[in-house]
């Protein structure tokens, strides 16, 4: 490294500069903390406003809505609440009796406790610490594989079911 010349200012490339005062952050935040809520000095040739100046009336004779005078004008006036009258034209939605819930077949109902019961079952033996005997477990599994392959097997084929097939175009 090589040492600036004597004759060149501090600062400038070549040379040395000056170190910095280091900053004072505690000082800087008491001389916020004192001055909180003063005014600041504009300096001269800067005249402080009125706080309050006189507010002129609007140019045009029309009332502006949001005036805050014009709205305490219309909530002092009575309201004459017009008479509820019953109107026999109208017409309400009426919705139609929706139909009856499917019962289905007494094989369906058992392949449908198969296929939720049997799983619920064996959930409740975890949870629980229950042990079921070989037998009932196997029971339980086939329950729940031979009602998911009676609901598969028994599912209408047709495209004539009443659910409908999606859009119709």
């Amino acid at each position: 490294m090589t040492q600036p010349d004597d004759d060149l200012p501090p600062g400038t490339p070549e040379g040395w500069t000056e170190p910095e005062a280091p900053f004072d952050e505690d000082a800087a935040w008491r001389l916020i903390i004192e001055h909180y809520g003063e005014r600041p000095d504009l300096g001269d040739g800067i005249v402080d406003p009125d706080p309050d100046p006189p507010v002129a009336p609007p140019a045009s004779t029309e009332r502006d809505p949001f005036d805050r005078t014009y709205l305490d004008a219309l909530e002092a006036q009575p309201v004459d609440e017009p008479q509820q009258q019953p109107r026999a034209h109208e017409e309400h939605f009426v919705p139609p009796e929706p139909p009856p819930l499917p019962h289905g077949t007494p094989a369906r109902r058992l392949a449908w406790c198969g296929l939720f019961g049997a799983p619920l079952m064996m959930l409740a033996a975890v949870v629980f610490g229950l042990s079921y005997p070989m037998w009932v477990s196997i029971g339980l599994v086939a329950a729940f594989v031979g009602g998911f392959v009676f609901l598969v097997a028994t599912m209408p084929r047709d495209g004539d079911d009443h659910w409908g097939d999606g859009a119709v175009v």
